[in-house]
């Protein structure tokens, strides 16, 4: 099995990505792999200090935050998306084009893990540094996907705001749902993640 060096890029990155959670782990080195390769195959410098990439991540955590300091996408900035499927996977899509990759871990990405780091005092040690040094060939694996997501509506309108008829709360980005001609927030609508108790 080849090998690469770590090149200077990856760990600056590595780094940046560490410092966020005062260590390195195997998920993080994965979302900051994944986010260079969006790189390569996209025509966009990244990390981006625009809005042209968003990126779908599909578990939070350590992996989001990898994928975070690799791209420039963010919660802040509306360019990073958490669409929590539990996987350690990532759709980037472009805005201009409308092309979509979706890259994910090769099935057996922790047994190359084991082969190459043998050594190691453990799984996760060996997966840390297998992640970081193993071709991307060997970890990652993409493909062409189409979003069966309208991209419009996702972005929404920034600095659209209405004020929800039930509740009076503000709700941003074209969030609210139309009734009865009525702007309602989305747990008004009965589409929300929480309710009242009681």
């Amino acid at each position: 099995m080849a090998t690469v060096i770590v090149r200077p890029e990856l760990s600056a990155l590595l780094e940046q990505t560490g410092a966020l959670h005062k260590h390195l782990c195997p998920r993080q080195v994965l979302g900051v792999r994944m986010g260079m390769l969006a790189a390569e195959k996209f025509p966009i410098e990244l990390p981006q200090s625009g809005k042209r990439l968003i990126a779908f991540v599909e578990s939070d955590g350590c992996f989001a935050d990898g994928i975070s300091v690799a791209t420039g996408c963010s919660m802040g900035h509306r360019t990073l998306r958490l669409v929590d499927y539990g996987k350690v996977a990532a759709t980037f899509v472009d805005t201009l084009s409308g092309a979509a990759i979706r890259f994910f871990p090769s099935p057996d990405v922790r047994k190359r893990a084991a082969e190459f780091a043998p050594e190691a005092g453990n799984r996760w040690q060996a997966q840390l540094e297998a992640y970081q040094r193993l071709p991307n060939e060997d970890i990652v694996l993409c493909r062409e996907v189409a979003l069966n997501l309208d991209l419009e509506a996702i972005v929404g309108k920034p600095g659209k705001r209405t004020t929800c008829s039930a509740c009076g709360e503000e709700v941003l980005n074209q969030r609210e749902v139309m009734k009865d001609e009525q702007a309602l927030c989305m747990s008004c609508a009965g589409e929300g993640y929480w309710r009242v108790k009681g």
